[in-house]
């Protein structure tokens, strides 16, 4: 066998060293029986053969490593020299001789596609996909020699020399062969991916196609069809088909692109026949290296040929359809988010869906027993389903008009202490039974529980959570009610020009989401005392950082006893303030069992970054009585004790609400260490393949029975439901349903988000905090982004809870798709003097990280600034769980 060329049939996937990742993988399919065009590659030996007799190969790697990330254009500069070099010598004799003689073998002068195969090149960690050159239609043995060359230079591109930089590749260790094979001359040709790349979904074969050769689909100059189609079944699932204005063909030497005829501009490239056979042939090729592949392929009087295939290396999470429709469960009745529901802005997690109906249901009928009266509410009437996963009150209309017709007496109730509500009610009765049930469940150990105690355990607490959250709810509407009555007096009948506005004497009070602040402050002043800890916690990866927390081991530098002393101070804030929840499903971590979001803040404040929350405050609260000494001194007695009592009402309840929402998830670690507890019993038994899978499974299927039964093996259904809830978390859900013009203009004033249906460049919202910034926009889902933030951001969320507090130091303004003036993000926007506009509806929708906003909380607006360019939009990938 000669020594530098080697025939297609005689490789497999493993010859890379000999052939590169094209070339064995070629032959590969070959050897499988799949249809590949016949032909030989000249060998990495032949490469390095060559650069050694012309001595480049020194000057190739010194321009290589001169070329660097921080100088794009150094990329291009050290090309064009290379090229320079490979062109400027001619092949050996021997070796040159040798590829002639196998290109004869192929028919005398043959048209052949010479293609470069490089040794990091068409792998499944790195797939180099276009950083290498290709040459169609090369005819004749000068000709041949020439693509040889141009081939071998293509390793040295820009490109290619960017992309081995980013992989951190090193340039000596990379070598090129050349695949030389008979020209097929295509009808049509294109690009089929074994998975969806757009959802990342391995049950969907994607198509392009275009009339003539595949090089321009390849590099996407030409417009092309595109058909997807289910991998199992073949069936197609949509098919788009393109004007394809121009295709590239072969000339005399290469190719040239020529016009597509009229009559084929518009028509299909493939039929369904065609299609089945080739997405048959893509699903077989896929099965054989059992992964997703990316395939080349042409079609020549209906006969498919592979020319190319490699593993598909930057596939998304599997992500479902994104939901259109959205049909009710029960008719004769309304479905609103508001309340608890701005508190799960996602659509929820099967386990806690299940749990949560029931327990919200339970709650709210014995609220309206003790409001309302025995006999309000039937088998029935209220309801907390889920709709396309997003959670929903749902009120039967029958049920309303009995609950409006009760006597307005009866909701006085809901104010005054009785019924565990109010703020009273909250102090002395809510908050207490909430924190001895949360501490009675804690006390037992989890690892001594059996699975039906722990799902008992974890069903109470979240009915206690559920009671708990409707006694806060109660405290929202007095809070907010003291606040406008407040307002409304100042505004009217006290405030001059010149006078500050009226929220400056509402400042500077301490709620539990400051004292967390503080709390985390503290922690990073005493941390700064230490200059190793403070280095070590800045520079440490998250993952080796959160190893070093669980583990008690401390970092590379710093002392045993040093760390132990800190991360006795971290657990203590933990303790204290942990509990707070992004999200009340608990598929969402709380700080108490992933600190990484709290760390990331710590680390903002380690670099001298935001501002002394104590300064801040006391600056507000000297403010705030200042302004209060000068208003009360020149009002009349009349006007003065109506303005001093409602602003001690005021003053008295707002911090109360910060409080009473801080602690709604009181019961939230413990119930997450029990499901995680469970969850690692399935691991154990087979069923799941991870503890966190057990948020995404049904009730019924854990223990079933008596509850200690072990379920059949639920992988492909945890699977399926992540799959499925990633599409739902791209939808936006309708505040009201069924969606009707005169239930939006009933009650949409209502709803805690405004127009979802909003267009035109500027987004309106409600202005919550007044003020004016222009900055980046940064788009976060949930906790697991929070590292993402940057200083001076705009902080854009679906909704905030006292748990995104700290962000606010970082943030030059916050924009909500859920809220008003008197929630959670307005008072922290208020404390920290930026800017909110909330209730947009649709701004996570519509605004992308790194786009540049500018947010008028006035004017309740955000503007796009116009010509500029946003970064990628965030795609959620799912609840941070683990």
């Amino acid at each position: 066998m000669p020594a530098h060329t080697v025939l297609l049939t005689e490789l497999r996937k493993t010859d890379i060293d000999l052939a590169g990742g094209k070339a064995a993988n070629l032959g590969e399919l070959t050897g499988a029986g799949f249809p590949v065009p016949p032909g030989f590659v000249l060998t990495t030996a032949a490469y390095d053969e060559f650069v050694r007799a012309s001595g480049i190969s020194a000057d190739i790697i010194a321009l290589a490593s001169l070329a660097t990330d921080a100088e794009p254009s150094a990329y291009e500069r050290a090309e064009d020299k290379v090229r320079t070099l490979f062109a400027s010598h001619d092949l050996p004799g021997a070796l040159a001789a040798e590829l002639i003689a196998a290109y004869r073998r192929l028919g005398e002068d043959a048209a052949v596609a010479v293609r470069s195969s490089a040794t990091a090149e068409d792998l499944a960690e790195a797939s180099f996909a276009g950083q290498q050159d290709t040459y169609l239609n090369v005819r004749g043995e000068q000709a041949l020699l020439v693509a040889v060359r141009s081939c071998w230079a293509s390793l040295w591109t820009a490109r290619a020399m960017a992309y081995r930089t980013h992989h951190s590749i090193d340039p000596a260790s990379v070598r090129l062969a050349v695949v030389v094979q008979v020209m097929v001359e295509a009808d049509a040709a294109g690009v089929m991916f074994t998975a969806n790349p757009a959802n990342g979904r391995q049950d969907q074969l994607v198509i392009s196609a275009a009339w003539g050769l595949g090089e321009s689909v390849v590099s996407g100059s030409v417009s092309t069809d595109n058909y997807v189609l289910d991998s199992t079944t073949g069936k197609i699932l949509s098919r788009h088909i393109a004007d394809k204005a121009a295709m590239t063909v072969p000339a005399e030497q290469g190719t040239e692109e020529l016009a597509v005829p009229p009559q084929r501009r518009n028509r299909p490239v493939l039929g369904d026949r065609e299609l089945a056979r080739l997405g048959s042939i893509g699903a077989r090729i896929a099965a054989h290296y059992g992964c997703p592949q990316d395939i080349e392929w042409v079609d020549a009087d209906g006969e498919f040929f592979v020319v190319q295939s490699r593993p598909i290396t930057a596939l998304p999470q599997p992500t479902g359809d994104i939901p259109t429709d959205w049909p009710v469960p029960y008719s004769k009745g309304m479905y609103f988010r508001a309340s608890i529901v701005e508190q799960l802005p996602d659509p929820l997690t099967p386990l806690f869906a299940d749990l949560i109906d029931g327990s919200v249901t339970r709650s709210l009928a014995a609220l309206m027993e003790q409001v309302f009266g025995t006999g309000t509410l039937r088998d029935g009437d209220i309801a907390f389903p889920t709709i396309n996963g997003y959670a929903y009150y749902f009120y039967r209309t029958t049920a309303l008009w009995r609950l409006l017709g009760r006597s307005p007496t009866k909701l006085i109730k809901l104010f005054t202490g009785d019924a565990n509500l109010g703020v009273a009610g909250w102090r002395e009765q809510a908050h207490p039974r909430y924190r001895q049930a949360v501490e009675a469940w804690a006390a037992k150990p989890v690892a001594a529980l059996s699975n039906s105690e722990l799902l008992d355990g974890v069903s109470a607490l979240l009915d206690a959570g559920t009671v708990y959250y409707t006694a806060v709810q109660s405290v929202v509407p007095i809070a907010a009610t003291s606040e406008m009555a407040f307002r409304t007096y100042y505004e009217r009948l006290v405030r001059r020009a010149g006078d500050p506005p009226a929220v400056t004497f509402l400042l500077g009070y301490d709620s539990e989401p400051i004292r967390a602040e503080k709390s985390l402050y503290d922690l990073a002043a005493w941390t700064r005392q230490h200059p190793e800890l403070a280095g070590a916690l800045t520079q440490t990866g998250p993952d080796a950082l959160a190893s070093a927390i669980r583990t008690g081991t401390a970092p590379a530098g710093v002392p045993g006893e040093l760390w132990q002393a800190w991360h006795i101070r971290l657990r203590e804030h933990l303790r204290r303030h942990g509990h707070v929840v992004y999200n009340l499903d608990f598929a969402s971590p709380v700080p108490a069992d992933d600190p990484a979001p709290v760390l990331d803040i710590l680390r903002y404040y380690l670099r001298g970054e935001g501002n002394d929350p104590y300064r801040r405050q006391a600056d507000s609260a000297a403010r705030r009585d200042k302004q209060t000494r000068v208003i009360q001194g020149r009002l009349d007695p009349v006007r003065r004790a109506g303005f001093t009592r409602l602003l001690r009402w005021a003053q008295s309840t707002a911090p109360v609400r910060e409080d009473a929402l801080a602690d709604v998830g009181l019961a939230w670690p413990i119930m997450r260490r029990m499901l995680l507890e469970l969850g690692q019993r399935l691991v154990t038994a087979g069923a799941i393949t991870d503890p966190a899978d057990v948020f995404w499974l049904r009730r019924a299927e854990l223990a079933p029975g008596a509850g200690d039964c072990v379920p059949a093996p639920l992988t492909a259904a945890v699977q399926q439901r992540t799959m499925l809830w990633r599409g739902q978390r791209m939808a936006t859900a309708p505040q009201l349903l069924p969606e009707m013009t005169w239930m939006t203009r009933a009650f949409g004033w209502a709803m805690p988000a405004g127009d979802q249906k909003q267009a035109g460049a500027t987004i309106t919202g409600v202005g919550a905090s007044s003020g004016q910034v222009t900055a980046p926009a940064r788009v976060l889902a949930g906790p697991e982004e929070f590292g993402q933030m940057q200083p001076g951001d705009v902080l854009v969320a679906r909704m905030t809870t006292p748990a995104w507090t700290t962000l606010f130091a970082m943030a030059s303004g916050v924009v909500t798709d859920v809220g008003g003036p008197l929630s959670h993000s307005s008072i922290v926007a208020r404390e920290y003097g930026i800017p909110a506009v909330l209730g947009t509806g649709v701004a996570t929708q519509r605004l992308s990280s790194g786009q540049l906003v500018t947010v008028d909380g006035d004017a309740g607006t955000v503007t796009p600034a116009p010509g500029h360019t946003p970064g990628p939009k965030i795609k959620p990938d799912g609840p941070h769980s683990s």
